[in-house]
């Protein structure tokens, strides 16, 4: 039904009655369904030969049914440097989206699940990488912090990663394959707020700006999107206004892409300039590199 989802979307009549019923405001840009989730494309492992590592991806609830290519992005880069791929099935929602509203309860119930599928993959050797810094956030921190006495808790903090902390360990390390066959010129990027309170430096940038070519303009301002604040009636313009610097900046650049991290962020981003411009998700940039 991703097509009839996405065609409603865009009705102006259905948009009142989002704002009506469910007070989703009428100019909130709401994310598309595809029509096939990360989860369904992928589902045997990819290996090679000459492996130099193991890496589990945690799709998230975003990337696996709203824009599952940027899973299949990142599963080319990791594959280009010789990393065997497992898409993790059958796991939960990470739990930030009920962390937010309080519910933890049910935060409490899907670490339980989460941790006994993850714990497994960590145990034959598998990093786990999520493309949405909330998702690693909430693993790396928030549930540490909530479970202090949790043991599968606190080994899954320290075996998940962000993709680019992932990529810039393996360039320190001499094993990322720089042999770029295209620049990326000019970028606007969005630092996310929940990549940077994670502590591990703007891992993002360092990597985009290997390829040759390359300048990478990095605004740490909040895109105020927040999860469902961007999209609530009655929070929507209040999110457009936090926005309003991150907006000034690209106005008096003028870039021709602009990324981030969070790719809830950067749709929120384009929302409040009010452009046609489409954001690209920085795997995506590196996997064209």
């Amino acid at each position: 039904i991703a097509h009839i989802v996405n065609f409603f979307n865009k009705l102006k009549p259905f948009r009142l009655l989002l704002e009506k019923f469910l007070h989703i405001h009428k100019n909130a840009v709401l994310p598309k369904f595809s029509v096939m989730t990360a989860k369904a494309k992928f589902k045997t492992p990819l290996s090679n030969d000459s492996s130099i590592d193991k890496v589990a991806i945690y799709t998230t609830c975003y990337h696996n049914y709203n824009e599952p290519q940027i899973i299949n992005d990142l599963v080319l880069v990791l594959q280009h440097n010789n990393i065997d791929v497992e898409i993790i099935k059958d796991d939960k929602c990470c739990g930030m989206p009920k962390l937010e509203l309080g519910d933890l309860e049910t935060v409490e119930k899907t670490m339980q699940q989460n941790s006994a599928k993850l714990i497994n993959y960590i145990k034959r050797g598998f990093k786990i990488i999520a493309p949405v810094p909330s998702c690693v956030l909430m693993f790396k921190q928030e549930l540490p912090l909530l479970f202090p006495d949790d043991v599968k808790v606190k080994e899954i903090a320290t075996s998940i990663f962000d993709p680019f902390e992932y990529l810039l360990s393996l360039h320190e390390s001499g094993e990322l394959k720089t042999d770029f066959k295209q620049n990326l010129g000019s970028i606007f990027y969005q630092v996310a707020c929940h990549q940077r309170v994670q502590n591990i430096g703007q891992v993002t940038k360092k990597v985009l700006e290997l390829v040759p070519n390359t300048n990478v303009n990095a605004i740490e301002k909040c895109s105020g999107h927040d999860g469902t604040y961007g999209v609530k009636k009655e929070t929507h313009e209040i999110a457009i206004k936090i926005a309003a610097p991150i907006v000034r900046e690209f106005n008096k650049n003028k870039p021709a892409i602009l990324t981030s991290d969070c790719t809830l962020a950067a749709h929120h981003i384009v929302n409040a300039i009010g452009s046609k411009i489409t954001p690209t998700h920085p795997i995506s940039l590196f996997k064209n590199a």
